[in-house]
């Protein structure tokens, strides 16, 4: 009986506790008055009273042990959804294709509310002026409802605001007032619009105003009653021409010299002009007679400068095999030094499957500058039979003899991997030491990320960002673990090491170099000047795999934000040293604010449904950053990681990427050992 009395008293307490931490989150009780409003089909069958966390019902994620992300999407719920305007933590709220009714209540509650999407409902009333307030919303997706109503100027006060999508309403009146500097989706299709479109939507597609009879203005027909503009996107008919119609004199040609004022500046003020006609064949003679003497003696002048230099190059060029700069890689005047001919003429190695050629076959080579680095500069060489190679020059380069660079060499040649642009062939003499590569034909993840930031640029998409993280990773794991416990590292991390491929797979380059580089002077702040180098190398200090992971994760910082931690932030909010951009300083100081979205690069946002996947990735990124070496993850560790937010940890093809090398590039460690 006192047995039965225990279990009784404890089955109380625990239920009691239970009830107490249900009652002690703010949030459970709006949730559930909403389930008990909106959900008569009893899709929500977590949501009960009973479960102790509401963090572990369907649709919901919490932060701190407050709702942060509520989605319920496609559960026919119906109703309003006024209950929830209590979760004043929410930061994404996505209600999409259900059958909520009514006018949209206040929001302004939702102070840290950055994505609101309530489509395909049947939400009826005016546009909620609450919204105005949400001055942290980047996305407002309010599309196929019943909404009516002007659209209020207010919107202009959300100054994050990315997406605004109202199509398939029935909003009327004027949008000429919008003005959303950083908008990149806009559609506003399928209402009763009336009026001008503003100037700055005229870049987006007709598609995002058709079905507005009343719209006007590009990218749609022009305003009636308005004169065609010739500069302006879309104006029918109009032609830049300085002949301009007679019954609109006051209209400003293309062309000054048709203002109608100019004919008497002509008369008056161009006296040469209007004297012109007036000229003596004697003088009209000796001008062209002039001009031709001149013409003549600037090109002997030029004539004679030109000789002498290329005659200055022919005498030094003469009985050697220095090639012109302009038509040939110059790598210099002599594969070996003739002034010492007791040393041996350097030779080609090659490693395996390699197609065979010598110095020579190089020199003949046209070329093209890639590039220079920390180790020297890069070339692309087309040899005679079209052969494409990378040919890298290595300059300043400490190397303590051919005994050693050669023993390096042969590690380096021996590693092979999808994602490791792979070491061909090298070229060692005294005065000369060049390294053979496969060529990259789509040129580096630095190009494609940030160059031609301006109109007409083809962004970086998510899914592309996310592979070329992936391969990367895989290919700087394959390096750290081509040697077992001696640990080769690459060095030099960055995103003009990582080259793209024919198919777009990223392919890391320039590993293994970092051991021929002098260590900087320790007074020198050269080292800050690098924006992937790990805390603990900045004092000189032996670059390990760990300082490869850091300078990784300020990679995938780089992928996620669009910066590039080498530059000068002209804002001065990078965080850095003497004016460069510290990526993992700032993403910390912007994700310790709650603020992680401003975190993200402005192109990514236009694409939906991608947030938790760019959040899995900073967490990565922010992990091998870490300001402890031993806080960091392992190489393999990350690769499993991306995968997993790629939804390929199950996959084989991807669970043995570099642990299925094939034997030629299994170092032993007596081969790995030579070199260190």
């Amino acid at each position: 009986m006192a047995a039965t009395a225990a279990v009784a008293t404890l089955l109380l307490t625990s239920f009691f506790f239970a009830a107490l931490h249900v009652s002690s989150n703010p949030d459970t009780k709006p949730l559930l008055s909403f389930k008990a409003t909106s959900d008569a089909s009893n899709k929500l069958t977590t949501w009960n009273s009973t479960s102790v966390d509401p963090c572990t019902w369907t649709g919901v994620s919490c932060t701190n042990n407050r709702v942060s992300r509520l989605v319920l999407e496609n559960l026919d719920l119906r109703g309003s959804f006024q209950p929830l305007t209590a979760l004043t933590q929410l930061r994404v709220l996505s209600l999409k294709r259900n059958r909520l009714s009514g006018p949209i209540p206040d929001l302004s509650n939702f102070t840290a509310l950055k994505l609101l999407f309530l489509s395909y409902n049947e939400l009826s009333g005016d546009f909620p002026a609450s919204v105005s307030s949400l001055f942290r919303l980047y996305r407002l997706d309010l599309s196929y409802n019943n909404l009516s109503g002007k659209i209020p100027a207010t919107v202009n006060h959300l100054n994050h605001l990315l997406t605004l999508r109202l199509e398939a309403n029935r909003f009327s009146g004027s949008i000429s007032g919008l003005t959303l500097p950083n908008l990149q989706d806009l559609n506003v299709s399928a209402n009763r619009l009336t009026g001008e479109i503003p100037k700055s939507f005229s870049t987006f597609p007709i598609t995002a105003f058709a079905q507005n009879p009343g719209l006007c203005g590009s990218p749609m027909q022009s305003c009636k009653g308005t004169p065609n503009d010739p500069t302006r996107p879309g104006s029918d008919g109009a032609i830049a021409s300085p002949v301009m119609p007679a019954a609109n004199p006051t209209v400003v040609a293309s062309s000054p010299s048709s203002l109608p004022g100019n004919s008497a500046l002509n008369k008056s003020g161009n006296p040469h002009r209007s004297g012109s006609a007036k000229m003596s064949p004697e003088a009209l003679i000796a001008i062209i007679v002039g001009d031709a003497l001149v013409l003549v003696l600037v090109s002997l002048l030029l004539y004679c400068y030109f000789w002498r230099n290329f005659s200055a190059k022919m005498r030094q060029g003469k009985g050697g095999s220095k090639l012109l700069e302009t038509e040939k890689i110059v790598y210099s005047s002599s594969p070996y030094s003739a002034a010492q001919p007791v040393f041996e003429r350097g030779r080609m190695v090659f490693f395996e499957a390699v197609k065979r050629f010598e110095l020579e076959d190089l020199l003949r080579a046209s070329a093209e500058m890639l590039g220079k680095g920390g180790f020297g500069t890069a070339y692309k060489a087309v040899l005679d039979d079209g052969n494409v190679v990378a040919v890298k020059r290595l300059k300043d380069a400490q190397i303590g003899g051919k005994t050693q660079f050669e023993q390096h060499m042969a590690v380096l040649g021996r590693l092979s991997h999808p994602n490791i642009v792979s070491l061909r062939a090298y070229y060692f003499a005294r005065e000369e030491k060049l390294l053979v590569y496969d060529y990259m034909p789509n040129g580096s993840l630095f190009w494609v990320l940030h160059g031609n930031r301006g109109p007409g640029r083809t962004p970086l998409d998510w899914t592309t960002r996310l592979k070329i993280a992936a391969g990367a990773a895989r290919g700087l794991a394959c390096i750290h673990d081509s040697c077992g416990p001696l640990k080769l590292t690459h060095g030099n991390i960055k995103s003009t090491n990582i080259l793209l491929d024919n198919t777009g797979n990223a392919r890391v380059s320039d590993f293994g170099l970092s051991v021929f580089v002098p260590p900087p002077p320790s007074t020198s702040s050269a080292p800050r000047s690098c924006g992937y180098r790990a805390p603990e190398t900045l004092d000189g200090r032996k670059l390990t795999q760990k300082s490869d992971v850091y300078a990784f994760g300020v990679l995938l910082l780089e992928l996620l934000t669009g910066k590039c931690p080498s530059v000068v932030d002209n804002g001065g909010s990078g965080g850095g040293f003497g004016g460069l951009v510290d990526l993992p300083r700032w993403v910390q100081s912007v994700v310790r604010e709650e603020w992680t979205v401003e975190v993200f690069d402005l192109e990514l946002m236009r694409y939906k449904d991608i947030e938790e996947e760019m959040v899995g990735l900073l967490q990565i990124a922010m992990a091998c950053t870490a300001a402890s070496p031993d806080q960091r993850p392992r190489m393999s560790q990350v690769v499993k990681m991306i995968d997993e937010i790629r939804g390929l940890s199950g996959s084989p093809s991807h669970e043995t990427g570099f642990e299925s090398m094939s034997e030629s590039s299994a170092l032993s460690e007596d081969t790995c050992g030579a070199s260190q």
